[in-house]
């Protein structure tokens, strides 16, 4: 089975990175939908066959790269966790790439888009597969290098100064973790994990290295109050681009951190130091909320958002003291169902500011009138973010409320809830505009360009909607998975 792992891990790292070769190298005059369809139903593929032989092989998968021992050589693993991430990916860059083929018209922005987007691929699979800490860096600068080329497609001069913030931001972040990776190699003398894990002891040399990796990835993950460059940036990049860096980018770097702190080092970290996560969390939530409820951009108001729901994912910190396996759980589901919500949420706003060549709220009256199916998917998704059932944002905050409720920390608690009526109140905000008309001026005002609007448009934002749903249905195989492979 490890000989099969093998082969489709090399699947998942290598295919990106010749189609990002192959596409560069395609004249613009060569429409390149077939290939890049191919390559992300491959992906798709390599990564739904690996969950099966993860599951059938019974325990985390384990691969020493040319046979080299672990202090010199690179490991891949996989357990349930990783191999979820792998197929989030996998499913969301599928259904970006379809969206992408009909969201580009213009040739030149297709041509420069597809190379730097499989190189994105490329860096979020070797982060989630690779059990090396030096690796991670060298991924996280394949994805910080194509994702702030991608933020730069926008020729806008707004999408060009979230660029070069977004590239100051994580230059520092990276440079933070590479400096944290160091003093744990001249500590420790090894880079890979699961040797790490084993000799990690508490003094004053970890706790500086595990301070570093953590801002490092805290910049990256943009938490409060280190979320000024996020807005910017997912708002004024081309929609499926936003899509990719809220649903993928953003989870990488808490992947990281929840890594970290959940397997590398959790018999040195105290409760003081979770409860500042948590903080920093809920602090995200409460400000992230009420700036969406006050943006005037829809794109603006989707990616102040995703601030305040990257919040929710710190809360878990706390609960992970007494509960680590369940808190588990309820991190991989909320990462999964935040995904496809907001890559859906920011796939629909592409669709309306397309279709009426703008994203300002006060000129939404009455939208839904002319792209009613574009609504129901903000509708549906809105509907997971805030955590209503059936949808797989109830599941995930179910699962959190759960644990805070049955270790007494009623804080959290507290901020679930809120968080949730925050939502509430912004995503309504939208919708009430969307349903609302006026009178024959306001309707006017939502008169579409109709090419944008199509089945083949919307197909992917429809797909991952009813994934959310599903998710919310049927929660145990995706929570069977994580829990039973560690």
């Amino acid at each position: 089975m490890s000989i099969d792992a093998e082969y489709l891990l090399t699947c998942l790292l290598m295919l990106p990175l010749f189609s990002s070769v192959i596409c560069f190298a395609i004249s613009p005059r060569k429409p390149s939908i077939w290939l890049n369809t191919l390559v992300s139903g491959a992906l798709l593929l390599a990564a739904v066959s690996l969950a099966f032989t993860l599951f059938a092989a019974g325990s985390p998968i384990s691969i020493m790269l040319g046979g080299w021992e672990a202090t010199l050589g690179i490991r891949l693993y996989i357990d349930g966790l990783r191999s979820i991430m792998l197929l989030l990916t996998a499913t969301v860059g599928f259904a970006t790439a379809i969206y992408a083929h009909s969201y580009f018209t213009d040739k030149q922005t297709a041509t420069r888009f597809w190379p730097l987007w499989w190189l994105l691929v490329a860096g979020l699979n070797g982060i989630f597969s690779t059990g090396d800490i030096f690796t991670i860096y060298i991924m996280l600068e394949l994805i910080g290098i194509s994702a702030v080329c991608l933020i730069a497609l926008n020729d806008s001069q707004n999408s060009m100064n979230a660029a070069y913030q977004y590239l100051l931001v994580g230059l520092f972040g990276s440079l933070s973790y590479l400096f944290g990776v160091a003093l744990l190699y001249r500590t420790y003398g090894t880079l890979d994990i699961l040797t790490l894990t084993d000799l990690l002891v508490e003094n004053t040399s970890t706790y500086l290295a595990m301070a570093f990796c953590t801002v490092g990835m805290l910049l990256k993950c943009a938490v409060f109050p280190l979320h000024f460059w996020l807005p910017a940036a997912h708002s004024n990049a081309f929609a499926p681009i936003s899509a990719a860096l809220s649903a993928l980018v953003i989870k990488a770097a808490f992947f990281v951190i929840f890594i970290f702190w959940y397997d590398l080092a959790r018999d040195i970290t105290n409760t003081l130091a979770n409860n500042f996560l948590a903080t920093l969390g809920a602090l995200a939530v409460l400000y992230g909320s009420f700036k969406a409820f006050t943006s005037p951009r829809l794109k603006l108001l989707i990616a102040y958002s995703t601030v305040a729901q990257i919040g929710y994912l710190f809360l878990v910190f706390p609960l992970v003291e007494a509960s680590p396996e369940q808190a588990k759980v309820a991190v991989m589901y909320f990462i999964v169902a935040h995904a496809c919500a907001k890559a859906a949420m920011f796939m629909a706003a592409g669709v309306i500011q397309k279709a009426l060549g703008h994203d300002r709220l006060a000129d939404m009256q009455g939208v839904t009138t002319k792209l009613p199916l574009t609504v129901l998917v903000f509708a549906v998704t809105g509907a997971s973010l805030i955590g209503i059932p059936p949808t797989g944002g109830f599941i995930a905050k179910w699962l959190m409320i759960t644990l805070a409720v049955e270790q007494g920390k009623w804080i959290w608690v507290a901020v679930l809830f809120t968080g949730g009526l925050l939502a509430s109140a912004y995503l309504f905000r939208v919708l009430n505009l969307a349903f609302l008309i006026k009178d024959d001026s306001a309707q006017a005002d939502t008169s579409i360009n109709a090419k944008y609007y199509n089945l083949a448009t919307m197909s992917s934002a429809i797909v991952l909607a009813f994934v959310t749903i599903a998710i919310g249905l049927n929660a145990l195989w995706l929570t069977n998975l994580t829990s039973s492979l560690g």
